[in-house]
């Protein structure tokens, strides 16, 4: 039995990807009360997508970001990097929602995606990205049959894995099927921010970062941005701040902060990594309610994330909930389970952060002050791709004519909220124990979880 203990003895608590020695220098505060056309507020993918995408429409327009604390210390820095196509949190989520457009969602989800792909590789953005493809894997048998396509599924993207061909792939002792997404791409998250960042600023974007944005006002034709270092007049203002409380308060009820955690191990020797397989180096994640990711490194390492989605009372977000050592016992037991051929492995960080889930697992969206303010949150964990779409969103929603993205049900409409405490926590507590529950019951829900689905309200990590 692996020594769990001391395989995270030694784990630096920090996010892999932001423990870099060519991590760029802070750019310098607002120096004081100044103008824009636009006002991005956000420095994670949400704002520097929009950012960027802004420049691009409009090279004339003066654009201004605005970052709390450091560019994509939040979850665009924390997160495991899976590049998905999907903008609803998966297709059957999609299509149990907004069935007759879930064939358009998909769609523009994968444009969306190979459009990505083409900006990073215009830009010169180096985030290792990759088109690996995502493998979905059964562990427990009634998970297979969920699994496999129907014989007229004719999406040449997607394909079904049997035992012998998963462990041809990868091997663990766990894996029982597997379902193939080429779709999916792998970057390292944090690299992908910052040459954002860098993208921005050659196209005459300036960022400002540890400059906290405090409220909103009207302000005749505009809007004053109010920051803790001066006042920004905007004729429009984008929010990218997802997880954290928004500026507009009435959307506050759509999200609440739920804690993933992480660790990543040492890198793998050549005969470490041979004992597992993976020459795809696809992302993998399970059929599990409380689900694993994982994902090789640029260095051979192994990321390994998920299984709990923790959510403290009060829905605050707060930097001692980064850390929770239960968690990272739970993980680090998880992976010699599921890899026991890597036994005496050790990790070499472990961390976590907030997610901005939302009821619907998916990103909403809207605007304020008569139109003059747009907002995308609720990514719910996916948002790596997503919140690319979710920037045109934005812009097209201050540039106030119809497109076909605002056009779409799942844009006009909105999730539905959570309640206010103590309902909150012991409605998420409850939900947790529910999906646990349904883990070791082969999948089966309770009331609970079935009058959640009735009314479409939901709870994912």
């Amino acid at each position: 039995m692996a020594d769990v203990e001391r395989a995270l003895r030694e784990a630096t608590p920090s996010p892999l990807w932001l423990d870099a020695p060519d991590r760029p220098a802070p750019r310098p505060p607002l120096d004081g009360p100044t103008s824009a056309d636009l006002v991005v507020v956000g420095g994670g993918y949400s704002g520097l997508w929009t950012a960027l995408l802004a420049k691009e429409r409009d090279p004339g327009q003066e654009v201004l970001l605005i970052e709390g604390g450091r560019l994509a210390w939040a979850a665009s820095g924390r997160n495991g990097g899976f590049c998905a196509a999907s903008l609803t949190h998966g297709e059957a989520n999609g299509a149990e929602r907004w069935p007759a457009e879930i064939d358009r969602l998909e769609a523009l989800g994968r444009e969306n995606l190979d459009e990505l792909v083409a900006d990073v590789e215009r830009h010169g953005i180096d985030a290792d990205l990759r088109r690996t493809g995502e493998l979905t894997v059964a562990t427990e048998p009634y998970q297979v049959d969920d699994l496999r396509l129907a014989p007229d599924d004719e999406r040449p993207h997607l394909a079904f894995l049997d035992r012998e061909e998963i462990q041809a792939e990868v091997r663990s002792p766990t894996y029982l099927a597997a379902r193939l997404d080429r779709t999916t791409a792998i970057v390292d998250p944090a690299r992908l921010a910052w040459g954002l960042a860098d993208a921005c600023e050659r196209v005459g974007v300036r960022i400002v970062e540890h400059t906290r944005a405090v409220g909103l006002a009207r302000d005749g034709a505009g809007v004053v941005v109010r920051t803790d270092r001066g006042e920004v007049r905007a004729r429009h203002v984008a929010l990218g701040t997802n997880v954290f409380p928004s500026l507009v308060r009435r959307t506050r009820p759509y999200v609440v902060p739920v804690y993933d955690h992480v660790l990543a191990t040492e890198p793998l020797t050549p005969e470490q990594l041979a004992s597992i397989g993976w020459e795809g180096r696809q992302g993998i994640g399970d059929s599990a309610n409380q689900f694993h990711y994982y994902r090789l490194t640029a260095d051979d390492r192994i990321l390994w994330g998920g299984y709990d989605a923790v959510y403290h009372f009060g829905g605050r977000v707060r930097d001692a909930h980064d850390h929770r050592d239960a968690t990272y016992r739970t993980l680090a037991r998880h992976f010699f389970t599921t890899f026991p051929q890597l036994e005496g492995v050790r990790f070499s960080h472990r961390w976590g952060g907030a997610i901005d889930t939302c009821s619907r697992f998916c990103a909403f969206f809207g605007t304020a002050h008569d139109g003059r303010v747009a907002y995308a949150a609720g990514y719910t964990g996916l948002g790596v791709g997503a919140t690319r779409f979710g920037a045109q969103v934005m812009l097209d929603l201050l540039a106030g004519e119809p497109t076909e993205r605002t056009e779409l049900e799942m844009v006009r409409t909105k999730p539905i909220p959570f309640p206010p405490e103590p309902l909150a926590w012991i409605g998420i507590t409850a939900t947790r124990w529910s999906l646990d529950r349904a883990d070791r019951n082969e999948g089966r829900r309770n009331l609970w979880l079935r009058a959640l689905d009735r009314v479409g309200l939901g709870f994912d990590s």
